[in-house]
């Protein structure tokens, strides 16, 4: 599941700043969580393609698999910044994605990030 597809679909011309992003994207994982626990519970994989950049967001995916009662596996992707940004300028040029990204808008989101914590268990 793609939140960027689904924020611009649902919300679209409603995604200009860091705070419109939270409110949008906590009301679609508000809207969506108990279909995903469904998914799982019914023993299908589901693969979020939603930000885990912080212990909170984490924490919420955490809830789904637990209420589903299933497996789960985090992917973490230690990236460095102007890897990430070529990559943001590429898919901005292509003109394919939902959202234009600038390295501005990069730097807003990625100073709240919290690497995870690489143990079991841990988020």
């Amino acid at each position: 599941m793609k939140e960027d597809y689904w924020l611009g679909r649902l919300y679209p011309g409603e995604q200009n700043s860091l705070a419109d992003y939270v409110r949008n994207s906590t009301r679609l994982r508000d809207a969506m969580a108990a279909h995903l626990v469904d998914l799982l519970r019914s023993g299908l994989s589901v693969v979020l393609d939603f930000p885990a950049n912080t212990p909170a967001s984490r924490a919420w995916m955490r809830t789904l698999f637990e209420q589903a009662g299933c497996a789960h596996q985090l992917h973490f992707l230690d990236v460095s910044d102007e890897v990430c940004k070529a990559r943001l300028r590429q898919r901005n040029m292509d003109g394919t994605h939902e959202f234009s990204v600038s390295d501005e808008d990069f730097s807003l989101f990625t100073k709240h990030f919290v690497p995870p914590l690489l143990t079991k268990g841990s988020t």
